[in-house]
């Protein structure tokens, strides 16, 4: 029988661009760019992130399991997507879709608010993030943000915010939807 042979490292490179500076500080990852500044805490007793002149590497050398090469994947995602926001931002698209109740959707600070939807009397509410941009424009609603992790959780609250209830799903498709994920 063979045994498997564990890689003694697990290392992922992320090349930083022009125009982006990168801080590390403990366990929190600061990234600035051109659009504004994005930080988030990245912690793991075996997961370590250090930077090379304009590489940042994000690694475990001490003998991985299956969690910390997940682990080492995923921080790498987040800095790529953190440098990604800070350089060209995300954009989310939604639509509003009636057929029965015309739908009336405003802002009112840090909430969207949602009203006749299937004609209800209360309105419904959906949180904003902290910087997530929302532009209404006719039936459209176009959310963006430097952090694509809290644009895509405003998307979320406000497509849960419209959840058919009570009613058959298959006649009753009123709500937002997310039409479009972009730059």
């Amino acid at each position: 029988m063979s045994e498997k042979q564990e890689p003694a490292e697990v290392k992922e490179r992320i090349v930083i661009p022009d125009g982006v500076e990168v801080t590390l500080s403990d366990d929190t990852i600061r990234v600035k760019g051109v659009k504004g500044e994005i930080h988030k805490k990245l912690k793991h007793p075996r997961v370590k992130i250090r930077r090379n002149d304009n590489i940042i590497e994000v690694y475990c050398d001490d003998s991985p399991h299956r969690r910390e090469k997940a682990l080492v994947g995923t921080f790498t995602a987040h800095i790529r997507n953190m440098i990604k926001g800070v350089t060209d931002g995300y954009q989310y698209t939604m639509k509003t879709v009636y057929s029965h109740f015309p739908i009336k959707v405003s802002l009112e600070g840090d909430t969207l608010m949602i009203s006749n939807f299937l004609g209800e009397r209360a309105p419904r509410k959906a949180r904003i993030l902290d910087g997530v941009k929302v532009d209404i424009k006719g039936d459209s609603i176009i959310l963006t943000g430097l952090d694509v992790d809290k644009v895509g959780q405003t998307a979320a609250n406000i497509e849960k915010a419209t959840k058919v209830k009570n009613r058959d799903v298959r006649v009753f498709q009123d709500g937002i939807y997310i039409t479009s994920k972009g730059e």
